[in-house]
């Protein structure tokens, strides 16, 4: 798993420089690969939302991740066809106080309840990206960017979790903990804006 998270970083941080329209290639899969990865707070998310699935295990594993891409969509939909959604922005960095409060708290919430606050969280991301699709971008091409950069962003907070899952019940219990702490406190920082 080290090798796929090391994988994804060396993919991914190259295009991180091209994340705001106007620079390299603007239109279709490029844009919107580079829109989720130039943000520091879809980036928190959306790895967040994978350690999250690992970390509850089971069915989580799977839909968790899938909810956020599925609404992610509609939200990228939403936000193309110019359908304003109140608090974008509040909305997103609430995301991530709430994903990381709920990586510290995994084992007293049900399955559900991580689905749905993954799917409505989704929304705002998704309203972001399309919202901020460039003028004149093929739209399938950007979609499928944004959810091909999130599904794996997605994968590096999975690889993540399953690194600290064999640390063993206690420690990886600690470890998970400490990384869902950062991740709200960054949460916070943002909601203040302080980051």
């Amino acid at each position: 798993m080290n090798k796929l998270l090391l994988a994804t970083l060396i993919v991914l941080i190259p295009g991180m420089a091209m994340a705001h329209p106007g620079i390299g290639g603007t239109f279709g899969l490029a844009a919107g690969f580079a829109h989720p990865i130039g943000g520091f707070d879809h980036v928190l998310v959306m790895a967040a939302i994978g350690l999250l699935a690992v970390t509850l295990g089971g069915r989580s594993t799977v839909l968790v991740p899938l909810s956020f891409l599925a609404v992610m969509v509609l939200g990228g939909a939403l936000g193309w066809a110019g359908i304003a959604i109140p608090a974008v922005e509040f909305g997103i960095a609430l995301s991530v106080v709430a994903v990381g409060g709920l990586i510290v708290f995994k084992s007293r919430i049900p399955a559900s309840l991580a689905i749905a606050a993954a799917a409505m969280f989704a929304v705002f991301h998704g309203h972001a990206h399309g919202s901020e699709m460039p003028v004149g971008a093929d739209v399938a091409g950007y979609m499928l960017g944004f959810v091909l950069a999130t599904a794996l962003l997605h994968a590096a907070g999975m690889a993540l979790g399953a690194s600290i899952h064999r640390l063993g019940s206690t420690y990886g219990t600690v470890g998970a903990g400490l990384v869902g702490s950062l991740i709200t406190a960054a949460g916070v920082g943002m909601l203040a804006g302080v980051i």
